[in-house]
């Protein structure tokens, strides 16, 4: 199998970053699994994380029971990742992709590799960084191509976060209660790694196509309605933000334990994914709240009245909604109308959803919504006191 390919004792000691000597040590005391003296990229993989360990104070017995425990055994994945492809420095990889070295640098610190601790490229930095410069060479420019590879970044992050520590919870730790021997585990860990490493991308590129589709029409739609509330600047767009939130959440937790309002995180997420109209999307999760936009005020409101009515138990939610011109970077929204809903959804009670005048204007002819004006409130942060509006459905 390709997580027996044997590699020599040099090469296991570059990967895992310590002496062919400390090595040979760590074998014969089987504090890193070696058959037969055959190294291979599984064993340098785990001798490498026996390395960090040792560097926080662990001691080799420690690691010794950790590793027959089969706790530091995942190092049969380790081949399917490893880049073997020449280096080559940012001069000879710009020359060839076409970016500027200083571009390829400031693209190396946002995907959080900065050019101080990698200095040189693998052939395969360097095809997908030419990736990178055919986008460019379509005309995108370098501020907008470095917010794109940071959203990227920042998604695929979790996504590989995600599957590591559901890979540990649901196989890694049961083949532990199982007693598998330590080179079993690793071995099937490599093997799971080998037959769900290759759908990532499909599935990836489906996901991209359906969202891309989904966001092109939202923003022929925002195009369209543009004109709601004024002009914007070039580099804002107009919106509406929705924050939702549990009520007493903290207090909740402290009472019920961390599981149950695990649980119910889980479920209001979730409740709030399902129901969401189709112009809708969320933005993203912040413990207890949710940030959801769409170009429509009229149907997000309508949502959150019908959304908090599904909840009778505590802890209740509560929304607050308010329409503005909001500026777009690295997939998020900012600035002060952001800020201004936030503020409003803070003043509600639970099972309250509180609107700005701005939204209360677009549903003021609305057939199953009306509007109670609550007055002028001070919200922290601005100056001037907010118009609010408790919204109901009409009974």
């Amino acid at each position: 199998m390709p997580g027996e390919e044997r590699i020599s004792l040099n090469e296991a000691a570059r990967r895992a970053g310590v002496s062919p000597a400390t090595l040979t040590r760590w074998a014969d005391e089987k504090i890193v699994p070696v058959r037969k003296g055959r190294w291979t990229a599984a064993a340098a993989a785990q001798a490498r994380i026996v390395a960090r360990m040792r560097e926080r104070g662990h001691s080799l017995d420690e690691l010794k029971e950790a590793g027959k425990e089969g706790k530091l055994s995942f190092g049969m994945a380790e081949d399917i990742f490893i880049d073997t492809s020449d280096r080559l420095t940012l001069e000879e990889a710009s020359e060839q992709i076409g970016l500027d070295v200083e571009v390829i640098e400031r693209i190396m610190t946002v995907l959080g590799t900065p050019i101080e601790r990698e200095p040189t490229l693998s052939g395969r930095d360097v095809e997908a960084f030419r990736l990178v410069g055919d986008v460019a060479e379509a005309g995108l420019p370098v501020e907008a191509l470095l917010q794109l590879t940071r959203v990227y970044a920042q998604a695929v992050r979790r996504i590989a976060d995600a599957e590591v520590r559901l890979f540990h919870l649901f196989v890694h730790e049961p083949m532990i209660r199982d007693g598998l021997s330590e080179i079993e585990m690793a071995e099937e860990l490599g093997d799971l790694a080998r037959r769900t490493s290759p759908t990532a991308v499909p599935l990836f590129s489906y996901l991209h196509d359906r969202y891309v589709s989904y966001f092109l029409e939202q923003d022929v739609v925002g195009h369209m309605e543009s004109d709601f509330g004024g002009d914007t600047n070039l580099d804002q767009v107009r919106t509406t933000l929705c924050f939702i939130d549990l009520t007493g959440f903290t207090k909740f937790t402290e009472q019920e334990g961390d599981s149950t309002a695990f649980s119910v995180i889980e479920q209001f997420t979730e409740t709030v994914e399902a129901t969401l109209p189709p112009d809708a999307s969320i933005v993203k999760t912040i413990g207890d709240e949710v940030m959801v936009v769409s170009p429509d005020p009229a149907s997000l409101t309508e949502w959150a009245a019908g959304f908090l009515a599904l909840f009778t138990d505590r802890p209740k939610p509560r929304a607050g909604i308010h329409h503005g011109a909001v500026v777009f970077r690295d997939g998020d929204y900012f600035g002060s109308q952001v800020n201004l809903a936030h503020r409003v959804v803070n003043r509600a009670l639970g099972g309250e959803v509180l609107i700005t005048d701005a939204v209360a204007t677009s549903i003021a002819d609305h057939p199953d919504l009306e509007t109670d004006p609550i007055g002028e409130v001070d919200l922290k942060g601005f100056p001037a006191p907010t118009p609010l509006f408790l919204v109901r459905a009409r009974i």
